[in-house]
């Protein structure tokens, strides 16, 4: 088996992790074994010997070569295709959030973060026309590895956008949105549960209003978390807090009985592994388990497909935000409409949202 860059799954793991212990070594002070075990080898002699036979010298080695001091903290730098419309970006994500897991502080966007037991927080930005500078607590270096590919999937760094853009320019309705915000990208999701739980709470609501009861949920079922940022310092709960709370607890946030038995029932299938919200779930399978659920509908499996799966193709073509854009009142017609936009519809619906968002029209 090989992977969309004609090497296989083993090699590639292999090559980032090298390149993540190479940048580590240059980029921070972390003793050589930190860096080893933060890049994702089992032990350092396999780190030393697999550093030697790709860059022909020890790890130590390079490290003095480094001509200038390290930062204090963790930073990675994650590389893209440009452009990058990456305000557009931000912006969608941090007013989708609560108050107290993500904001925005000019071109810089902070969340918090938890994966596992570890808890922390990201802040990130453009340092270049293709390298992103994502600064790292580091209570989060145990698992620098995932973070790293769940902030590519967040942020959508695998994107192609001279590919994406250019097959999608040469559809009237989308065309003039494309050439105002190209570089487009689909925010993805930190945690799948996070954005299904969100996605559940915005049924049939506004946006503010999903947004204030999410951030109840954050208060009551999320944990708490030391930042360096004013007013960021709550984790978003995971399905296990979720899962274990009563059915009563759920609905006194704010929610009818059908809303918080929904939500209960998918954070205990997320929970027993029954459901998996993330880029390597399939499709198809994933939007089938997910409609399983009373509560969840095309929608919502759409929306959830589009972010937390990483689906490009995914298209909610009941949302009333894209009917409005294009003007029509059948979803019947907007799905047979997609069909041009095949297979990057989940962009098509970026770009019709935001268009939408800056009162540009369709």
């Amino acid at each position: 088996m090989e992977t969309e860059y004609g090497v296989s799954p083993l090699a590639l793991a292999q090559t980032r992790r090298l390149l993540l212990a190479k940048q580590l070594l240059t980029d921070t002070s972390l003793r050589v074994v930190d860096v080893a075990f933060a890049s994702g080898f089992s032990s350092v002699r396999q780190f030393n010997r697999m550093f030697k036979q790709s860059y022909r010298l020890n790890p130590l080695a390079l490290r003095k070569r480094r001509t200038s001091a390290p930062p204090a903290g963790i930073v990675l730098k994650l590389g893209f295709r440009p452009p990058l419309a990456w305000q557009p970006l931000i912006r969608f994500l941090a007013g989708r959030s609560a108050i107290s897991t993500e904001s925005i502080d000019g071109a810089k966007y902070i969340r918090t973060v938890r994966l596992g037991k570890h808890a922390g927080w990201i802040a990130a930005e453009p340092a270049s026309h293709n390298v992103l500078r994502v600064e790292v607590a580091p209570t989060l270096l145990p698992v620098l590895p995932e973070l790293q590919s769940r902030l590519r999937h967040l942020f959508d760094l695998k994107a192609n956008p001279a590919v994406v853009d250019d097959s999608l320019l040469g559809h009237k309705k989308l065309r003039a949105l494309i050439t105002r915000t190209s570089g487009l990208r689909v925010p993805g999701a930190i945690s799948g549960f996070e954005l299904a739980l969100r996605a559940i709470l915005g049924q049939q609501i506004s946006v503010k209003s999903a947004t204030t009861v999410f951030g109840r949920f954050v208060t009551t079922f999320g944990g708490s978390v030391e930042t360096p940022f004013a007013n960021i310092n709550r984790i978003a709960p995971d399905a296990n807090d979720i899962a274990n709370a009563t059915l009563q607890q759920l609905i006194d946030r704010g929610l009818t009985t059908k809303r918080a038995e929904t939500i209960a029932k998918l954070a205990r299938a997320i929970a027993d592994g029954v459901v998996h919200l993330d880029p390597h779930s399939r499709f198809d399978e994933t939007r089938a388990a997910l409609q399983d659920i009373p509560g969840i509908g095309p929608w919502t499996a759409e929306y959830i497909a589009m972010r937390a799966l990483g689906d490009p193709d995914a298209f909610p073509h009941s949302d009333l935000g894209l009917l409005h854009a294009l003007k029509i009142t059948k979803p019947a017609k907007l799905l047979s409409m997609s069909e041009k936009w095949r297979p990057w519809r989940a962009y098509a619906a970026l770009h019709l949202w935001h268009g939408l968002s800056e009162g540009q029209g369709g």
